[in-house]
């Protein structure tokens, strides 16, 4: 394996890694504690994804209620780098938000995860190189 193979394996590595802890967090407040069932359409928003072999082009990461997708190949992220960040609002109420540090590029108030704006988002997230 080159030097080029043995990076990307590791960055896909530490993606899968990132999207295992995410689900396991989000299992857990869906099922463990009391309130939290409006997490539930994030919660399967990421199956899709994973699904569609996005974990292997992204990096996620929550705080709180809200779902952090990067190209970050560690966990936090530095002020430029670019990120989507989904606050679920309430049930089937959802403000989507591409930008990097203060900067926003796009932000949209949503009903569904299989919005289209929401799936440009991550194409054009897609084609920032990895960081």
């Amino acid at each position: 394996m080159t030097k080029l193979d043995d990076r990307t394996a590791e960055i896909i590595r530490r993606f899968h890694h990132s999207w295992t802890d995410t689900e396991t967090r989000y299992d857990d407040l869906i099922q463990k504690q009391s309130g939290f069932e409006y997490l539930r359409p994030l919660r399967q928003f990421i199956q899709k994804l994973k699904s569609n072999g996005e974990n292997n082009f992204f990096r996620l990461g929550t705080s709180m209620h809200t779902l952090i997708i990067s190209r970050s190949v560690d966990h936090g992220l530095r002020k430029d780098q670019k990120q989507i960040q989904i606050d679920t609002i309430g049930i089937g109420d959802f403000e989507v938000t591409l930008k990097d540090g203060e900067k926003t590029y796009r932000q949209y108030r949503l009903s569904s995860l299989d919005d289209i704006k929401l799936l440009k988002m991550l194409t054009t997230l897609k084609h920032t190189l990895v960081d």
